[in-house]
């Protein structure tokens, strides 16, 4: 079974926080195909946006977008990624776009700040959760009907996902990795991208 992997992306978004996370599933993709080449890849990794144009990260990188909210698969797994979250807590139709998709979606996940548009959206409310150092506190008293904790690489509440900043959404993949493929595919997808493989958050 091939499940769709979902990122949204957004203006001034951080760039390792979708992009890593699309590395982590595509290459544990690719690795499955070469072992497995008769049987369907694991995830199948794609952008989503509110429109077409291109969607202009931090620092300048400029991301084409593969669909909008309204032409996107549903997703098997959703990924916000963090960055300058204020626009998006600003837009109703994106936090309902992510609330909606999260109803049918395995697992929805964030990276970073991109928890803000988690629990905005509704879906931390009574749950444990995390995000980057500096935005915990923030967090805390933004929505404090949310468990947020501290000192974690992610913290995994079955359906909701969440990771700490930028590079922790590496380690946040790969155990998505492992909880949908198996901890091989894990290890072998970490070995692959050369970065350590941490099992416990």
């Amino acid at each position: 079974m091939t499940r769709h992997v979902a990122i949204y992306i957004f203006p001034d978004m951080e760039v390792l926080d979708f992009a890593g996370p699309f590395e982590v599933f595509s290459t544990a993709s690719r690795v499955f195909g070469r072992r497995n080449p008769e049987r369907p890849l694991p995830f199948e990794v794609f952008t989503v946006a509110q429109s077409t144009e291109p969607v202009l990260a931090r620092a300048g990188l400029r991301v084409l977008p593969d669909h909008t909210l309204a032409t996107c698969p549903q997703p098997g797994i959703l990924l916000i990624p963090g960055g300058v979250v204020a626009a998006e807590l600003a837009k109703p139709e994106v936090l309902d776009w992510v609330a909606q998709a999260s109803r049918l979606a395995a697992v929805t996940a964030s990276v970073c700040t991109g928890a803000f548009i988690l629990a905005k959206a509704g879906l931390l409310a009574g749950r444990m959760a995390t995000t980057h150092w500096e935005d915990l506190a923030e967090l805390r008293l933004a929505f404090p009907d949310v468990e947020v904790i501290a000192g974690r690489r992610w913290v995994d509440e079955g359906a909701v996902v969440s990771s700490a900043g930028i590079a922790a959404g590496i380690d946040m993949s790969l155990h998505l990795v492992a909880r949908f493929a198996g901890d091989a595919l894990a290890a072998a997808t970490a070995r692959q991208m050369d970065v350590p493989y941490i099992r416990e958050p």
